[in-house]
């Protein structure tokens, strides 16, 4: 079976988000399982500095309405191979993959995600410069959502699947570029590309592709509901036997609190006496009083609304009175972050924030923490409820998409049958959130409870392998093989 995996972003390469972590493993949990996979990435600096010399074994120099760009030949750092797409006019720049240094989207990102999704439809169909075909070509969010659209105007395309990581992101642009894109007008329409008179690229994605996955069974239900559909719930509804919800996997290499080397101290479910120093160095290194006995509240996040980082300021006092100390780790709407640093001011030693992104300090929380929070108002997927659990430390998360479907709630009866592995809060506020903590403070107080829900999470599997396993499953069906 020959994937062809197209995506914005990979890690470690390049990384803004969950995506790169899913095209990092994904493909590698697919490799293992006998999949013949090609990666193909754009050539950010980032990518280009981080590898070594590729040669080129493909140019493409006539696409209408696209600069020339060549086709390089490398690997991943986990040996999967790898073709980045070379255009220095569209993707050798500073800041990010999709803005610039100021935080500004880029103003050709339509030409951009454009040529990536228009190189990965050559590659899937009889145009190809290659002698490697896939059977499959997988693309990921909006990024790589004309790809089906090209492909279905392609000769002899290979089918293709859609995977939807945020619906909230729909690369939304003026009709106009239409043409540009290389796209004809016949597809402009609601059963086509158009989205509320304008052009969505994931929209196109959803229309044209095969089969359309989501990285939770929960979400792949709440975006065909008019609250979480952003305005594509109708087509998802049209097409609900076509899609399907995998939970995604996390990295044990990365994520394993027995070798992790960004800790103080590496501890395992049979031997947690290594958590008790990840707390003293987090306290230590966040300005908080160094105390074994209080319990410390973690959050790894960016600073938006659909996280609920306000919901947890907005209590933040009540908290501390229980006693309680909290962490903040994370970046993003400005006034969450001055709310945020204001708190750590007004009670030091006891609030401890950080504004930015830490790899070392985000692995040193979520060992160090006690509990921790993510009250996301939605949450396609997720992976910090999963680490959490991984390294002993239950998550308080809000009842959506891959939060439900990943923590299990603790209870008299999930307690009983060794299932209890965090705390589930069920519609967002001030008050249930509160209450929920509170809840989960409960628990920590009884020591042989909170080791066995501390041991139940560190017991769980939440490899990518079953994961590989249903997407290929779905590749299969739709080769027929």
């Amino acid at each position: 079976m020959r994937i062809l995996f197209a995506t914005s972003e990979a890690a470690p390469l390049i990384k803004t988000g969950g995506l790169a972590d899913v095209s990092g493993a994904l493909p590698a949990a697919l490799q293992a399982l006998g999949a013949d996979m090609r990666v193909l990435l754009p050539g950010y600096p980032q990518v280009l500095r981080a590898l070594p010399p590729m040669p080129i074994v493909a140019e493409f120099s006539n696409i209408p309405g696209f600069p020339a760009s060549r086709l390089l030949s490398g690997q991943m750092p986990n040996g999967v191979p790898l073709w980045v797409l070379d255009c220095p006019e569209l993707f050798q720049r500073g800041g990010g993959p999709y803005q610039d240094e100021h935080g500004r989207d880029w103003a050709d990102n339509a030409r951009r995600f454009g040529l990536l999704s228009k190189v990965a439809a050559i590659l899937g169909c009889d145009e190809s410069p290659m002698d490697w075909h896939p059977d499959v070509v997988q693309c990921n969010d909006w990024q790589t959502g004309l790809a089906p659209a090209y492909l279905h105007f392609s000769p002899n395309p290979a089918p293709s699947v859609m995977s939807i990581h945020n619906i909230a992101f729909q690369g939304v642009f003026p009709s106009h570029l239409l043409p540009e894109l290389g796209l004809p007008w016949s597809c402009y329409q609601p059963d086509g590309v158009e989205y509320y008179n304008n052009l969505s690229f994931l929209k196109a994605g959803l229309f044209y592709a095969n089969h359309v996955t989501t990285v939770s069974p929960t979400y792949a239900r709440e975006i065909q509901t008019d609250a979480l559909g952003f305005g594509m719930q109708g087509l998802l509804r049209h097409r609900q036997h076509e899609l399907t919800g995998i939970l995604n996997g996390i990295d044990y290499d990365e994520w394993n609190p027995a070798t992790d080397h960004h800790l103080h101290s590496h501890y395992s479910a049979d031997d947690l006496s290594g958590k008790a120093a990840n707390k003293a160095e987090l306290q230590r290194r966040m300005g908080l009083e160094v105390n074994p006995d209080i319990p410390l509240l973690g959050l790894v996040s960016r600073f938006t609304y659909q996280k609920g980082v306000e919901v947890i300021l907005e209590i933040a006092p009540q908290l501390i009175e229980q006693p309680a100390q909290l962490v903040l780790l994370g970046s993003g709407d400005a006034g969450i972050q001055s709310w945020a640093q204001e708190l750590a001011y007004r009670y030091p030693g006891q609030i401890g924030v950080m504004v930015g992104f830490d790899e070392g300090l985000s692995h040193l929380i979520e060992a160090g923490s006690d509990l921790f929070l993510m009250p996301s108002r939605f949450e396609p997927c997720g992976l910090n409820q999963m680490y959490s659990q991984v390294y002993g430390t239950p998550p308080i998360v809000h009842a959506t998409g891959g939060l439900i479907d990943s923590v299990v709630d603790c209870s008299d009866a999930t307690l009983a049958d060794d299932t209890a592995s965090g705390f589930i809060l069920h519609g967002l506020s001030a008050s249930t959130l509160l209450d929920t903590v509170q809840r989960a403070l409960a628990a920590y107080r009884d020591p042989a409870v909170w080791q066995k829900i501390r041991q139940n999470g560190m017991r769980r599997d939440f490899g990518w392998s079953r994961s590989a396993e249903a997407y290929l499953a779905i590749y299969r069906q739709l080769t027929g093989a």
